[in-house]
């Protein structure tokens, strides 16, 4: 096998409480990356479609998770291929600063796709951490709250990061998002500079209680206890303040059924999360209406969580 296609999924980062630590994956939008095997040493990007990302190999995400990830194959003790090198072909339909993890989706999927033409020698857990350092490239920080579940699918938790320890969470049947996407851009380096680096204790001890208490509405499946656990009290009140309407959009989101919901990553999309698609196609309704007097273009998805992540397809 020479090649594959890759769709690699959107996901939703922090989930309100868990910043940097919990995300999910989303059935809708997913980029398209076809990745060839090749025998000239190296890594080329062939040609990227949808969005304008640097062909400076230093700085596009793809190119450097990539990177890493050939870089450990080759120092493997048996490795005996002298000659090896990949071809890139970028779809990208995870609009680049949506918040919806554009960067997480080109690292996931050329570090999984990689894997899969070199015969799989790397665990998943192993391919995010070289995921980690395409996402440190586009952000600053290498954060796994993305690439974990587009690569392992439904939601995650990251436990810890020295040493890196992930784990999926249980996703209850019915639990559906919503996603509204204004056509800003926020760079991730940008959001993650205006935060606080010291927080004050009762704010920590609010935001425990609610990431724990998450965890357990996921588990349990109970949408009342998940509705009163999304809530952040550490970040949102300063990220807010860069997406129009963001409280109104919650508000009314929350008055017809939505369990809560939050920034999606740095932003600018908003999610809410709601029990069940009829609810969820309701929510995004309404999203629609607040947005629609704004001199702001949009998009918007009604999405089931995807329970798989990364999928892949046979080319040759």
């Amino acid at each position: 096998m020479k090649g594959v296609k890759i769709l690699a999924p959107a996901t939703v980062a922090n989930l309100a409480c868990g910043f940097d630590v919990i995300g999910l994956s989303l059935g809708i939008p997913e980029d398209e990356i076809f990745l060839y095997k090749s025998n000239t040493p190296g890594i080329r990007i062939n040609k990227i479609r949808g969005a304008s990302l640097p062909t400076d190999p230093k700085k596009n995400v793809a190119f450097v998770a990539l990177q890493f990830l050939l870089k450990k194959y080759q120092q493997r003790e048996n490795f005996q291929e002298k000659k090896i090198g990949f071809e890139i072909e970028l779809i990208k339909n995870i609009h680049p600063g949506s918040g919806i993890g554009s960067s997480a989706a080109s690292a996931a999927g050329v570090v999984f796709g990689a894997n899969i033409l070199l015969g799989n020698p790397f665990s998943k857990k192993q391919l995010i951490r070289f995921a980690m350092e395409g996402e440190r490239i586009a952000s600053g920080s290498a954060h796994a709250d993305n690439v974990a579940p587009a690569i392992m699918g439904g939601v995650t938790l990251v436990r810890s990061y020295k040493p890196l320890d992930i784990t999926n969470l249980h996703v209850p049947r019915e639990l559906w998002v919503s996603i509204i996407h204004p056509q800003i851009e926020i760079k991730t380096s940008d959001a993650r500079d205006i935060l606080k680096q010291k927080v004050l204790m009762t704010d920590a001890i609010h935001q425990w209680g609610n990431v724990g208490a998450l965890v357990a509405g996921l588990y349990q499946e109970d949408y009342a206890l998940i509705s009163r656990s999304l809530e952040d009290v550490i970040v949102e009140p300063i990220r807010a303040t860069l997406i129009p309407a963001f409280y109104e959009l919650k508000i009314k989101c929350k008055e017809i059924g939505a369990l809560g919901g939050g920034i999606s990553g740095s932003g600018p999309s908003v999610f809410m999360l709601s029990k069940g698609n009829y609810t969820a196609k309701k929510v995004t309704e309404e999203m629609n209406r607040v947005y629609s007097p704004l001199k702001v273009d949009y998009k918007t998805y009604t999405s089931p969580i995807n329970q798989k992540g990364v999928k892949w397809f046979k080319i040759i």
